[in-house]
């Protein structure tokens, strides 16, 4: 029975150098595109391409390192085979650039083993594909063989995939925008993360994420994504102001890892019935697996089987086999064992006394594995004493147990390796004429010149693409200036336009502060004009206002006037009349006060300057004055008796300054008079 399941549908390169050495200079190789879709290979400008009778498409070209590799850029392959990695790459270091350099969909194959290849006419003749010792046939050989899952995939990277957003551009140095600047970047790069995570939480990809937060949004966001590059639905980006870098994670070295699973030579036991249980023991006696189901099937169980090994017996704890378990035998071509009689429940119980198991139908079909392991343990010792080292024991085991060969003929027939081609005489080639050599000599030099035309125009092309990308970019630069621009002329006429309002508005609200002020004193007056004072003295009307001034300063005053104002008429009241002098008085004297009530004596200079101006003074303490809050009001009649009062004591204060005035005249007249007459000698 065939160890592979299903075969490629898709296109394989096999790969073998055809002259030359990677370490050298110009090495060609032979390409071979193996098709088995029946779709157009893949060497598309090659003529020897071949169709076989089964539907399978192969291509065949001659082509040099730097196109090889075009070719798989272009056509992108399932699997790039060959039998030796190292033909492709020099050392590890170019291993590794070549890995990377590889589509994401594309795996390099190495179809003769791991660290230690086998040669590859072994590996083709093990599993019947055609091999020939020229260059094109071993590539054909290496394409057919990963087409049906033999090799191991070379790999240098983990399945673990970083995505970098970050800057595309420098923040600058500097300048009148460079926040701005520095912002708008920072935000582009904040929005293409969420555009790329998006994209992963739609995906349904495990990642994680780290932000590097700046002004104006974010400095670099890094994804680790649990995935190959292939399956992440992000590109890589550099343009404007945002990059986006996508890099696997590096092994520490290069591991090869089978196509196929490997699935090696087993034991099966199995104890069918309502609950199936089958046990997998392995060619050493040791229990590898155990199952029991009540669900599955016979192929659900077979399946199971397939994923664990590859049985080379089949065991049953009772006699005869019962179908369920033949059949099953049947599936897999193995060799049967059952016991000469049923096995006793203290002989299975004894047998799998160090194995575990969690039920009495698992316990039956592990003896049942162990038992038929005890049967042919000497016969595998056996046969593994005559195997040689570099041939599967397993393969040998399983055919020399259920298909009854002899082992020298299974290891004879294992280690032939077509020899009769390798003895079969070649004809000599015969000596190239003088022409003949100029003729291939020019002919290798036109493809030389040839490749080297298609390599300069690809250069040529991708500086025009580079060249076209910078014109877009400079196009783009140009547009955003020109935005910029527009943005800093309409900032600084909004900038202008706001200082203007702010200033109306301080304008606006000291007017309103002078208004208030002006409210205030207005209300203050119209109380002080038009309280009746109901609540002080209730049916009396001869009450009028007192305006109050603590001190006699001018400060006082003043503070007085722009409080509640100082009109002609009022009756003032000075808390503190002492200290004044003549200015101070002027300044009250200015209001023209009605009357002026003090507390505490004037200054003789006050009281002349107010005497002066005919501004009636008296105390205080003979008017009753009642303070209301704020306001103070005083009879009318106290207040008449006062201003009477004051007008007596003027009255006769002006007769004692004219009589004053009277006799000073008459004394200067006469002390003029005297002294005339003594100069004239008539005086006594």
């Amino acid at each position: 029975m065939s160890t592979r399941t299903s075969t490629l549908d898709t296109v394989v390169f096999g790969v073998d150098v055809q002259s030359g050495d990677v370490r050298g200079d110009a090495p060609s190789y032979a390409v071979v595109a193996f098709d088995v879709r029946t779709a157009p290979g893949a060497v598309r400008a090659n003529q020897n391409a071949e169709r076989s009778g089964d539907g399978e498409h192969v291509d065949r070209d001659v082509v040099s390192l730097r196109k090889l590799r075009r070719l798989i850029d272009r056509e992108r392959p399932a699997i790039v085979a060959t039998d030796n990695v190292y033909e492709l790459a020099a050392d590890k270091d170019a291993l590794v650039h070549l890995l990377r350099e590889l589509p994401s969909e594309t795996k390099l194959v190495q179809v003769t083993g791991a660290e230690r290849p086998e040669p590859l006419s072994r590996v083709a003749s093990r599993h019947g594909v055609p091999y020939g010792k020229k260059p094109m046939k071993e590539a054909e050989a290496a394409a057919r063989l990963a087409a049906a899952n033999v090799g191991h995939e070379v790999s240098a990277f983990t399945n673990t995939t970083t995505v970098k957003v970050s800057r595309g551009r420098s923040t600058g140095k500097g300048g009148w925008s460079e926040d701005r600047f520095t912002r708008r970047i920072h935000g582009n790069v904040q929005g293409k993360a969420r555009e790329v995570e998006d994209a992963l939480r739609g995906a349904g990809l495990d990642y994680d994420v780290e932000r590097t937060e700046k002004y104006g949004g974010l400095a670099n966001a890094v994804f680790t994504v649990e995935a190959r590059p292939g399956d992440i639905p992000v590109s890589r980006l550099r343009r404007g102001d945002v990059r986006v870098e996508i890099e696997r994670e590096r092994r520490d070295g290069i591991e090869f890892r089978p196509l196929a699973k490997r699935r090696d030579r087993v034991i099966v036991g199995i104890d069918p019935g309502t609950t199936t249980a089958v046990a997998v023991v392995g060619l050493g006696g040791e229990v590898l697996d155990v199952l029991s189901t009540r669900t599955a099937d016979t192929a659900e169980v077979i399946e199971w089987i397939v994923e664990r090994g590859r049985p080379i017996v089949v065991a049953a704890d009772v006699t005869p086999m019962p179908e369920t378990v033949e059949k099953i035998r049947r599936s897999f071509d193995a060799a049967a064992w059952t016991p000469e009689r049923d096995l006793l429940i203290d002989s299975k119980q004894h047998r799998t006394r160090e194995i575990g198991y969690d039920n009495d139908h698992e316990r039956d079909a592990t003896a049942a594995a162990l038992f038929a392991f005890d049967h042919h343990e000497d016969q595998f010792e056996r046969i593994a004493r005559k195997v040689p080292a570099t041939v599967d024991r397993g393969e040998v085991i399983a055919r020399v147990v259920s298909g009854g060969e002899s082992v020298e003929a299974v290891v004879d027939d294992l280690t032939e390796d077509e020899t009769t081609e390798e003895e079969e005489p070649e004809h000599a080639p015969r000596e190239l004429t003088p022409e003949e050599k100029r003729i291939k000599h020019l002919e290798s030099r036109i493809d030389r010149l040839e490749s080297h035309v298609e390599d300069l125009r690809e250069t040529v092309s991708t500086k025009d693409d580079r060249i076209a990308e910078y014109e877009r970019e400079l196009s783009e630069t140009r547009r955003e200036e020109r935005r910029e621009a527009r943005e800093r002329r309409l900032v600084a006429r909004l900038e202008r336009e706001n200082d203007r309002l702010e200033r109306e508005l301080a304008e606006q609200r000291e007017e309103t502060e002078s208004l208030e002020d002006k409210l205030e004193r207005l209300k203050t007056l119209w109380k002080l004009d038009h309280s009746n004072f109901a609540d002080v003295a209730e049916g009396r009307r001869d009450l009028v206002p007192v305006k109050v001034i603590e001190q006699f300063t001018k400060g006082a005053i003043e503070a007085a006037d722009g409080s509640f104002g100082l009109a002609a008429g009022d009756v003032v009241f000075l808390r503190d009349a002492s200290g004044a002098g003549r200015s101070t008085a002027k300044r009250l004297a200015a209001t023209d006060p009605r009357v002026v009530l003090r507390q505490g004596g004037l200054s003789d200079a006050a009281d002349e300057v107010l005497f002066e101006h005919g501004i009636p003074v008296g105390p205080a303490n003979d008017v009753s004055i009642q303070e209301i809050d704020e306001l103070a009001i005083a009879p009318e009649s106290e207040v008449e008796a006062v201003v009477a009062d004051w007008e007596e004591r003027a009255e006769e204060r002006r007769r004692q300054q004219k009589g004053a005035m009277v006799d000073r005249l008459i004394s200067e007249h006469r002390a003029g008079y005297d002294e005339a007459g003594r100069a004239d000698g008539t005086g006594g």
